[in-house]
C-alpha cells in the first residue's frame, strides 16, 4: 500500500532511492484501495517540472494544514492524462516521475499520493472524483485549488462547482492566489515554450532550478576527437524529456550515480559543418577523460551561448569551440552560472 522508507517503486517494478525528508510518505494508490490516512489538506495536479508556482501552492497547502491541524498532501498522477486519452500523444515533459517525486520531496509536504491514471479515473466527473477518490479513498477534508486548475471528466467544471460539491461532501475548497513574480505567469506550458525556443535562462528562472535531462551515452561519429573537443553523445531516442532548441549551451554534467558536477558545453543540432542531417546531442565535459559509454548522464542546462551554424573549415569550427569554452569558463568563474548557483527556490 504505502512506501515510507525513502524508496518508491518505479513503473518497472524496481524500488528506486529518492531524496526525501524523514517524515515524508510516498504512497502509490491502487484502484479501490483505502490507505489509512489522517484528515488531509491537499492539492491536486500533474505538477510537471515542480516549478516555482507549484512550490508556492504547496507552501499554501502546508500552511493550511497546520492551521487546520491536518496533515498536508500533494496528489499527483503516474502519467500525463493525455497519454491515456490520446493513444498517439507523446508528452514533452519537464520531469520524469522519479525526478518529480524527488523535487516534491524537497518541499515541506508530509504526504505524496500517486494515483494511477487510467480511463476509469478519467471518466469520473469532478463531483464523483471528489466523493469517491478525495473524500472516501484519501480522506481529504480541505482542498486547495491552483488559480487556473481544473479536474474531472473533460475538465468541464470550475472552482465554483468544486466549492458547491465540497459543501455537500464535507470538503472545504479554497483557491490559492496566482503566483506572478514580477507580473510574470509561471506555468509548465510557459516553461516548455521557453525551452523549445532555447531561452534557458528564462525557463530556469521560472523553474527555480536548472532544467535537467538524463539519457544514456552512445557511440557517436568521433568528430569531437578530431577537433580536440571529445564529446559524449546522448541517446536522444531514450531521452523522455523535452529537448531544448538547437544551439550551443553552457551545462553542468554529472554521472547519475555521482554527486560531482562538471562544467561542459553541449551542442544540440545536425552538425552542419559535417553535413549532418540527423539531430544529435553532444556534450564536451571540461577536464574529463573517462569512459562514459552506456552510462546514464545528467545534463543541467545553464545558459545558451550561441546558435548552431556551419563553418567553412574544421579549423574555424575548432577556433569557435575554443572561444565557446573560454566564454563558458568565464561565466562559471564569475559565479554567474552553475548548478550550485541554481539551487531550488520557491
Amino acid at each position: 500500500m504505502g512506501i515510507t522508507d525513502g524508496q518508491h517503486t518505479g513503473t518497472d517494478g524496481n524500488r528506486k532511492q529518492i531524496y526525501r525528508q524523514p517524515e515524508l510518505n510516498i504512497i502509490y494508490i491502487k484502484e479501490g484501495e483505502r490507505p489509512e490516512l489522517p484528515a488531509l489538506a491537499a492539492t491536486i495536479g500533474f505538477f510537471d517540472g515542480v516549478h516555482r508556482g507549484h512550490r508556492f501552492l504547496i507552501g499554501r497547502v502546508v500552511d493550511e494544514a497546520r492551521r487546520s491541524r491536518m496533515a498536508s498532501a500533494v496528489i499527483t498522477f503516474d502519467r500525463h492524462p493525455r497519454q491515456v486519452l490520446q493513444a498517439d500523444y507523446q508528452p514533452e515533459l519537464l520531469t520524469t516521475l522519479e525526478r518529480k517525486l524527488q523535487l516534491l520531496s524537497e518541499t515541506q509536504v508530509e504526504n505524496i499520493l500517486v494515483l494511477h491514471f487510467d480511463r476509469s479515473l478519467a471518466a469520473l466527473s469532478a463531483r464523483r472524483f471528489m466523493d469517491e477518490v478525495l473524500r472516501r479513498q484519501l480522506n481529504v477534508r480541505k482542498l486547495l485549488i491552483g488559480y487556473d486548475n481544473r479536474f474531472g471528466h473533460d475538465r468541464a467544471e470550475g472552482f465554483d462547482d468544486y466549492v458547491r460539491y465540497g459543501q455537500a461532501l464535507g470538503i472545504g475548497v479554497v483557491r490559492a492566489d496566482a503566483f506572478l513574480p514580477g507580473g510574470e505567469k509561471v506555468s509548465s506550458s510557459v516553461i516548455r515554450d521557453r525551452i523549445r525556443r532555447g531561452d534557458i535562462a528564462s525557463a530556469n528562472r521560472l523553474l527555480g532550478y536548472a532544467y535537467t535531462i538524463e539519457s544514456t551515452i552512445v557511440r557517436g561519429y568521433g568528430n569531437g576527437h578530431r577537433l580536440g573537443f571529445p564529446t559524449a553523445n546522448l541517446d536522444m531516442a531514450a531521452c523522455r524529456l523535452l529537448i531544448p532548441a538547437a544551439g550551443v549551451y553552457a551545462v553542468d554534467v554529472r554521472q547519475k550515480d555521482s554527486s560531482e558536477w562538471r562544467r561542459g558545453m553541449m551542442n544540440i543540432g545536425t552538425r552542419p559543418t559535417f553535413n549532418g542531417k540527423a539531430m544529435s546531442m553532444e556534450v564536451n565535459i571540461f577536464h574529463f577523460d573517462g569512459d562514459l559509454y552506456d552510462k546514464p548522464l545528467a545534463v543541467s542546462f545553464i545558459a545558451k551561448i550561441r546558435d548552431e551554424r556551419r563553418f567553412g573549415s574544421l579549423e574555424a569550427l575548432a577556433h569557435q569551440l575554443e572561444q565557446d569554452r573560454e566564454a563558458i569558463n568565464h561565466l562559471f568563474d564569475a559565479g554567474q552560472i552553475g548548478q550550485q548557483q541554481m539551487e531550488v527556490r520557491p
